[in-house]
């Protein structure tokens, strides 16, 4: 495949989060440097308290759990935009009601969490549901990207406050818990991560599409 220069990706910007092609607006740089092949380098977060490797090679992480059908598709670039393909990427997070696999009396269990390769357009899609909340945290996916065998990068995607909002008071089981989650501005590592870590959210009668690209710098 060509490389994606910054000049032609821009083209590609009126593509549905479900066709081939991502490359949104939010993954480049200032529109002053419409000349310069660069593309924003996804910032790094914490890889948090609950992360393990299930060795899980799958599209489909729910396992069953209930939730909002959820498909994450991520697309792999480098600092020019091109796409680095053969990535590794995992992915973890929380199911409709705020638990993580693996832990707090879910040992054992590895809902939630998946591990693909990334195809030659640096693209992966999951399917998952709508990640829940718990206190002290807005809602986040965590993903870990394998450039190669020597790097990774840890990050968090975020989602816009009000597709969240409107997923929890109208979809169940969401809706049937008290309390409400946290919003991006209160949460500390989403304004770490800022703009460049929040999804793109396509609505659809029978589910959401969330996509992101992720920047990844030299390795």
């Amino acid at each position: 495949m060509p490389e994606i220069t910054r000049r032609s990706a821009m083209s590609l910007l009126a593509v549905t989060v479900g066709g081939a092609a991502l490359l949104p607006r939010s993954a480049f740089s200032q529109q002053n440097l419409m000349n310069a092949d660069i593309c924003v380098i996804t910032p790094e977060t914490t890889e948090g308290p609950y992360y393990f490797d299930p060795a899980l090679l799958r599209s489909d992480i729910t396992e069953g759990r209930p939730g909002l059908p959820l498909k994450v598709r991520l697309q792999v670039v480098d600092a020019s935009c091109a796409p680095i393909a053969n990535a590794r990427v995992d992915i973890w997070h929380c199911d409709a009601e705020g638990i993580y696999s693996g832990y707090n009396g879910f040992e054992g269990e590895t809902f939630m969490r998946g591990t693909q390769t990334v195809d030659a357009d640096g693209i992966v899609a999951f399917e998952t549901v709508y990640p829940g909340w718990y206190p002290g945290r807005t809602p986040h996916i965590h993903f870990k990207v394998f450039p190669s065998r020597t790097s990774v990068v840890t990050g968090q995607i975020f989602f816009p406050d009000k597709v969240s909002d409107q997923v929890y008071s109208t979809v169940a089981p969401y809706s049937a818990r008290d309390g409400k989650a946290m919003s991006n501005n209160r949460d500390g590592i989403a304004q770490q991560a800022g703009p460049a870590s929040v999804a793109s959210v396509e609505q659809t009668p029978e589910a959401y599409t969330a996509a992101l690209v992720i920047g990844v710098a030299a390795t």
